[in-house]
């Protein structure tokens, strides 16, 4: 069977960076999650505004149910616009603030024809108490809300065109502790009543361990790492991985792990070091790191990496 989403050899320049260097990945038909995680720079939100046209493909194909996305034009792009809808970061920035509730979410009922006009005020009422919210809130301004609310309306209004394909970028990363919780418990619910897929961009190694079957690990455009999420961070194949998963606190005090601090900032990535790009922050580069590229190769079943250590690594210590 086909995937949903399947992303090959992806490329995206901005002038002299490769902000997104031969990514290939495959995100099947819902209920299901795939995780993008990585430090600032990695490229994994590039990566999702590509998906959805809002980054210029450089190289490489991007195919949604095996239509290539770039060359969609007309009705046919209109049609995957419907099929494929995006969450920010910032509800603050996708919210218009001159705009009631209701108003922006009607908005986007409309233009994509979902239902008549005189039945979309229902409609967006409904689909507000399907995010948890009061259906009364479509009178209101986004300044009227907290910052979960807002977040909780941009995924209403994400998921009034009924879409199959989902990028939700840093969904989190700008709330509270208690609303990040309860946004990530939207999310489990809606994921398996809408039979939905998504690709879900974070910096946050813990929320993927909730919410997505499979994780890529990004560093410097490329991947560093990638299989199911559970196996992989269980036992990370990538000392890149390895150090993202230290960060993670352990709910049980006697699972104990040994920090692992990695030295410095990413490289500039207009001119990434020769050979591994991890290598000047690696506690386990050699020389052979400093010279040769290490390729994505399947170090156990169903894991990729790209480290010449990879088996020393998942070695048990």
């Amino acid at each position: 069977m086909s995937p949903l989403l399947e992303i090959t050899g992806l490329t995206v320049r901005f002038g002299p960076v490769r902000a997104v260097d031969g990514v290939s990945l495959e995100l099947p038909a819902g209920p299901f999650g795939l995780g993008l995680v990585g430090e600032s720079g990695s490229g994994k939100t590039t990566i999702g505004r590509a998906v959805l046209r809002l980054a210029r493909v450089s190289g490489g194909q991007i195919r949604f149910e095996e239509a290539d996305v770039t060359t969609l034009r007309g009705r046919a792009l209109r049609d995957y616009r419907r099929a494929a809808q995006i969450v920010f970061q910032d509800p603050d920035n996708s919210l218009d603030p001159r705009m009631r509730i209701g108003t922006s979410i009607r908005e986007a009922l409309h233009a994509h024809r979902v239902v008549p006009r005189r039945l979309s005020a229902e409609r967006a009422r409904g689909l507000l108490a399907e995010v948890g919210l009061d259906p009364d809130f479509t009178s209101r301004y986004p300044h009227q809300l907290s910052g979960g609310q807002r977040q909780r309306v941009a995924i209403a209004r994400a998921l009034s065109v009924q879409p199959r394909l989902l990028v939700l970028d840093e969904p989190t990363s700008a709330l509270d502790v208690r609303a990040q919780a309860r946004v990530l418990e939207l999310i489990t619910r809606l994921r398996a009543e809408r039979n939905l897929s998504y690709l879900l961009i974070t910096h946050n190694v813990a929320i993927v361990s909730e919410l997505c079957e499979q994780t890529a690990v990004l560093y410097l455009g490329r991947i560093a790492e990638s299989g199911p999420t559970r196996e992989l961070l269980d036992s990370p194949a990538h000392p890149y991985t390895r150090a993202l998963r230290s960060a993670v606190p352990e709910i049980d005090g006697t699972a104990r792990r040994t920090r692992v601090v990695l030295p410095g900032e990413p490289p500039d990535a207009a001119s990434p070091p020769p050979g591994c790009v991890f290598h000047p922050r690696c506690p386990l580069a050699v020389s052979r790191c400093r010279t040769e590229v290490p390729v994505l190769r399947a170090v156990a079943p169903g894991r990729v990496a790209a480290c010449h250590r990879a088996e020393e690594v998942l070695a048990p210590a």
